[in-house]
């Protein structure tokens, strides 16, 4: 029920934001968008495979750790299938109890599933850090937007809840004393309100999964050179992302207004406000931002054409791609 909530708000959602792009311009948007160049919208998606190719490693080499059968295909149909619960879900908190689930299905146990989900959020939200600094950093050394004021203020708050994400996710990966006391604490309560029977034998049965849990993670981290090299994939994976609206421009016959590397900063500035969007896909708010940010460069019914495109291809292509992933079964 609640996810079909969660559809009938994106689409009212979406349909809200098309309505606004193309009220005033309804005939040129369209114009623009039938016009564009199909070699470089061919380059935007491809763009696109290369992040969900470079995104499924890290999940990869981390079950490979534990599960030495582990496929690359696999984590890359999860990849794929992680995209519509993300995308249907507030602050895409959808897509890791999923992972959590399929991979039990390919042989994790529950704590090693959990752990190894964890550790994998932690590594991307690490480069999401990563590149929001970077942004940050060079736009303070060049005065890239000057007249954005609200947005930046929204990205430095975005920043810092980021990386407050990372300091707790540590926490919940490798403090053992403090899982085991906020779950007795849970466990108190819920016993207390007749929700659970067996006190002492679920608090063993927890404390056994915690242990197991943090061996897991440990097993992870000890290989610091993959963790690295996991921050590195994700990190690759994000500016595959980030460049695509740059081809949407060149499709449009729009060159030489920006680099590559003020689109990579631009693309993070948009990413770091839709982080904290309560809103499946963050719709509303990455479309806005957009606009404000890409509108310093391109502006009138080209910039409304190419946020349009950019996020049919960055957001709706996913989950159709997603849905797709999800109705092929594997085959043994």
């Amino acid at each position: 029920m609640k996810k079909k909530l969660n559809i009938i708000l994106l689409i009212i959602i979406s349909g809200l934001v098309l309505y606004f792009s193309l009220k005033d311009n309804f005939l040129n948007t369209i114009h623009q968008i039938l016009t564009m160049n199909i070699w470089y919208l061919l380059l935007a998606f491809i763009f696109l495979i290369l992040f969900w190719v470079f995104r499924s490693y890290p999940m990869y080499s981390f079950c490979k750790k534990i599960n030495k059968d582990f496929k690359y295909t696999s984590s890359l149909q999860l990849t794929l299938r992680t995209q519509f619960f993300n995308a249907v879900t507030p602050f895409a908190t959808g897509g890791q109890p999923y992972q959590i689930y399929y991979l039990k299905q390919m042989g994790l146990n529950y704590a090693s599933s959990t752990s190894v989900v964890l550790e994998n959020f932690i590594v991307y939200q690490i480069a999401l850090v990563l590149l929001g600094l970077i942004a940050l950093l060079t736009n303070k050394i060049f005065h890239i937007f000057t007249k954005v004021y609200l947005l930046q203020k929204l990205i430095a708050l975005g920043f810092i809840i980021n990386a407050l994400v990372i300091i707790v996710m540590f926490i919940l990966a490798f403090g053992k004393r403090l899982n085991k006391f906020l779950i007795k604490i849970g466990i108190n309560i819920l016993t207390k309100l007749r929700l659970v029977k067996n006190k002492e034998e679920k608090l063993k049965k927890w404390d056994v999964a915690i242990n197991d849990f943090h061996n897991s993670a440990k097993i992870l981290l000890q290989d610091k050179k993959n963790f690295i090299f996991n921050i590195i994939y994700n990190f690759i994976a994000l500016c595959c992302l980030y460049l695509i609206p740059l081809f949407i421009m060149y499709s449009m016959g729009t060159f030489n207004i920006i680099t590559p590397g003020v689109a990579v900063v631009t693309s993070a500035y948009i990413m770091i406000i839709g982080s904290f969007v309560p809103i499946p896909g963050a719709t509303g708010g990455l479309e806005y931002g957009f606009m404000q940010f890409y509108g310093n460069f391109i502006t009138g019914s080209k910039l409304s054409a190419m946020m349009l495109v950019w996020r049919f291809i960055t957001y709706y292509f996913g989950i159709i791609v997603g849905v797709i992933a999800l109705n092929i079964k594997k085959v043994k």
